[in-house]
């Protein structure tokens, strides 16, 4: 059974990371010229902001118990 576990949390490892990897290629600021600096309008602010935190779960997750890390 131990490796049987150990086996779902390699692939739950990998989804996590991949999950990640895909947020990181498709964020706005990586195609910035200068990604660290603040943005210029409020406008600029959205978009930089539009998509989801990948540290908060959805609000299905957070009404299935899990918490904000």
């Amino acid at each position: 059974m131990n490796v049987v576990r150990r086996i779902g949390q390699i692939i739950a490892e990998c989804n996590q990371a991949q999950r990640r990897l895909t947020y990181l290629r498709l964020a706005y600021d990586s195609y910035l010229p200068e990604p660290n600096a603040t943005p210029d309008t409020y406008a600029e602010f959205l978009l930089r902001t539009s998509g989801p935190s990948p540290s908060e779960p959805s609000a299905h997750q957070r009404r299935a118990g899990r918490g904000i890390r």
